[in-house]
Parts: C-alpha cells; sequence; structure tokens
C-alpha cells in the first residue's frame, strides 16, 4: 500500500493512492483515523480496515489535493550521519575522523514538511544543503530489537530530505540545530509499506538540484543495515509507531563540492528512490515570523 496524508476543504486525513487518484477511505468508513500515526498503533487490522474500505472509497484525483508529510507529527525524527560509503571515503580523503559507531542526531519535529512544500532559506543561514535519504518509518513499538526481528518493526518506507545547515551545524556537536530549522524536514510523497519494497537495501536514489543531478547511489551501499540501525536505537530506547529514521545521504550534498554549492533562493531540489516515487521543494526566503501579541487561544 502507498499510504497519504493529504490535504482539501474537509481538512487532513489519510488516504490509500491508487495510480493517479487517492481512495478516500476515511469516508467510506468514519472509524478510520484521519491521523497516519494512529492508524499504525492500531496494527495489522487497522491496515486491514484501510483495504477494505479502499474497494468503496470515493478517488480524488491526486493533482487536485495538497499532499501533506504522510507522517504529520512523529514522536521521533532521528537521522544517521556517516553512513553511506561513498560519503565516508569523501571524508576520508578530505582527512576526516571515522567514526567507530553510528552517529544519530535528532532533528526537532518542527521540521517535518511535506513533499512539495517550500523549504525556507533561514536569514541567519549562510550554508544551506541538501541530503538525500531513504526514510523509514516505524509501525510498532519495540525495544532491544534483535536483527532477526527488524522487518516486523518496520511498517514502511519514505523519501526525504534531509535539509542542513552546515554553519550552525558545526556549533554543536550534536548537529542537532543545524539539523532541525523548520520545513527541513520534507518527506514523502507517502508512505510505502515495507510489504510493496522487497529489497529496500538495494533502491537507487538521487538527488538534483535545478534539474542537474547531484547525487546518484544505491541503498546499497549502506554501511550498516536497518536491522543494524533499529538494534542500536532500540538498546537505548522504545521505538514507537511513526518515529522517521533518515538512514543518510551518499555523497554529492553541496558541501562536498571545491567551493561548496550550497543552496540559493530560487532553486529547487528534487529527491527520488526507485519504487518509493519523488518529493520536490523550492527554496524561498524564511518569512517573516507572525506578530505574536501575547494571547493564548
Amino acid at each position: 500500500m502507498k499510504l497519504v496524508t493529504f490535504i482539501d476543504r474537509a481538512g487532513p486525513r489519510i488516504g490509500l493512492v491508487d495510480g493517479l487518484e487517492i481512495a478516500d477511505v476515511c469516508r467510506a468508513d468514519d472509524r478510520l483515523p484521519s491521523d497516519l500515526v494512529v492508524l499504525l498503533c492500531s496494527g495489522p487490522e487497522g491496515l486491514k480496515a484501510v483495504e477494505r474500505a479502499a474497494s468503496r472509497a470515493p478517488r480524488v484525483p491526486l493533482s487536485q489535493v495538497r499532499l501533506a508529510p504522510p507522517v504529520r507529527l512523529p514522536r521521533k525524527f532521528l537521522g544517521l550521519g556517516m553512513s553511506f560509503r561513498s560519503h565516508v571515503q569523501h571524508v576520508r580523503l578530505k582527512g576526516g575522523e571515522l567514526p567507530a559507531h553510528q552517529i544519530w542526531f535528532n532533528k526537532q519535529v518542527t521540521a517535518v514538511s511535506g513533499p512539495y512544500d517550500p523549504i525556507h532559506l533561514p536569514s541567519v543561514a549562510r550554508e544551506l544543503d541538501y541530503e538525500g535519504e531513504l526514510a523509514l518509518v516505524i509501525g510498532k513499538r519495540a525495544r532491544h530489537v534483535r536483527k532477526r526481528e527488524a522487518a516486523a518493526v518496520i511498517a514502511g518506507f519514505m523519501v526525504c530530505n534531509d535539509v542542513s545547515v552546515r554553519d550552525w551545524q558545526r556549533r554543536s556537536p550534536t548537529a542537532m540545530l543545524g539539523k532541525s530549522f523548520d520545513t527541513h524536514g520534507p518527506t514523502g510523497p507517502w508512505l510505502t509499506t515495507a510489504d510493496e519494497v522487497p529489497n529496500p537495501e538495494s533502491l537507487r536514489i538521487r538527488t538534483w538540484v535545478d534539474g542537474e543531478l547531484r547525487q546518484d547511489a544505491s541503498t546499497s551501499e549502506l554501511i550498516y543495515s536497518f536491522a543494524e540501525m533499529l538494534e542500536e536505537l532500540s538498546t537505548v530506547f522504545t521505538l514507537e509507531p511513526g518515529d522517521i529514521l533518515a538512514t543518510g545521504t551518499p555523497a554529492g550534498a553541496g558541501s562536498s563540492f571545491s567551493p561548496p554549492r550550497y543552496l540559493q533562493a530560487g532553486q529547487s531540489v528534487r529527491v527520488e528512490i526507485e519504487g518509493l516515487g519523488h518529493i520536490e521543494n523550492l527554496v524561498i526566503p524564511e518569512p517573516a515570523p507572525p506578530i505574536c501579541d501575547g494571547s493564548i487561544s
């Protein structure tokens, strides 16, 4: 299944992608939740209910709705650094230190944005960068996951751009500040369930900036398997339905060029992963913040 969160006049809700249309399953069955995290929490029965509703659901053209991030309100949004062999090779050539273990960082969940929403160029940023990545979404609560159990924990996969502000990333060894600006976590265009992705560790991933191919690799270049990632994280804390794990980027980010080729307002970034679709986001200047009058609504 390709589960999508879309927005029309009735507000946001989940649907099932069927070609160029969306099966509006919430209209067919008003017992279904409008939020994908809630659906994942209901387990396999929730997904079966979506399939049953899809057969009688009204169809909505994809072109007539706005696609929201599939997981609008994840509890966690984590990213893995230095996970592609090509990226590590680039760091080695520049004389950088290579980590002995997996290096995870936190992206604040307010960074989450939709597959075609704009990316803000912060007024305080000089080095805005792109990172095309495969994101996996957790499907059930899990702690101390063994490698052989990992596949059962994954709900599915999405395309992600781990947008990074490099000058702010260097301000702290955790990298959190440079990874967490609002709009710097576009994901989508939908959640492709794991049963439809037979070999997620061998998918072509490409990133274009204004039509110029910048990244072209395969998830087969990942140093760590998804099972190793889940084992590492769940040793420390509980993974929960809807958690987003961005699994790392290959060589070709803007910071890897000499001189660096950082993003500017007006540029468009497209990330495409084989079998999962694509996201495309226009870089715009950060809008002025809303005026706060001190009232509480």
